[in-house]
């Protein structure tokens, strides 16, 4: 198993409620694929360097997590069907 970070941006008008949905779904991705969350840290709202989707900001959520190469496409996958995601990039960390 990989370490991997994954940092998204959420859009600034969505409710508490709609994060901790997102959050919840991201780690039981995660989870179900044998996988583990080292660290979900929400950054809050912050000031954008350019538009994205008519917003100037956007609430910052970053997660460390383990898990193998081939749950990166799924995870990636939600992130791109969830309407209230406006951006989101994965790196892999060194060991």
């Amino acid at each position: 198993m990989s370490k991997y970070e994954s940092v998204i941006i959420v859009k600034p008008k969505a409710e508490d409620k709609e994060i901790k949905i997102i959050i919840e779904k991201v780690k039981e991705i995660i989870s179900t694929n044998n996988g583990s969350i080292a660290k979900v840290e929400e950054l809050g709202i912050k000031k954008l360097a350019y538009e994205i989707k008519k917003c100037k900001e956007g609430y910052y959520i970053v997660f460390e997590y383990e898990v193998d190469s081939n749950v990166i496409n799924e995870v990636e996958r939600y992130f791109r069907i969830t309407e209230d995601i406006m951006k989101f990039i994965t790196i892999k960390k060194d060991n």
